[in-house]
């Protein structure tokens, strides 16, 4: 089973820059992909960002389309984000997820379409 473990998540300003990455072991399958999802006290669980790791295709939330970029190192199974211009609105706790086979790896916002999840790693945006 796939296990996935966040770091970079802590305490920045507001206009300031943070990348988190993922690392994901027991990987078996040359079809892979991961994404990122965040969640704030008392709401849903949001979509971030999710990358093919075959393709490298991003793919993007639209609160994020235009700051956020994800990357991936295939040769760590490994998943970046970078976060710039962050926002007092992007705190939040950063979950990694991801899709493992030809039949389960495709680019979506709903959370259901991912079958691991990591513990998730806090950002928190000061104002």
């Amino acid at each position: 089973q796939v296990q996935l473990v966040e770091s970079g998540g802590r305490l920045v300003q507001a206009g300031g820059s943070l990348t988190l990455s993922c690392t994901a072991s027991n990987r078996t399958s040359t079809e892979f992909a991961m994404g990122w999802f965040r969640q704030a006290p008392g709401k849903e669980r949001d979509f971030v960002a999710h990358i093919n790791f075959g393709t490298g295709t991003p793919y993007y939330g639209d609160s994020v389309r235009d700051r956020f970029t994800i990357s991936r190192d295939n040769s760590k199974n490994t998943v970046h984000l970078q976060m710039n211009s962050l926002k007092p609105e992007d705190s939040a706790l950063y979950h990694c997820a991801a899709q493992e086979g030809w039949d389960k790896v495709r680019a979506s916002a709903a959370t259901s379409a991912y079958a691991y999840w990591g513990q998730g790693t806090q950002v928190t945006v000061s104002s």
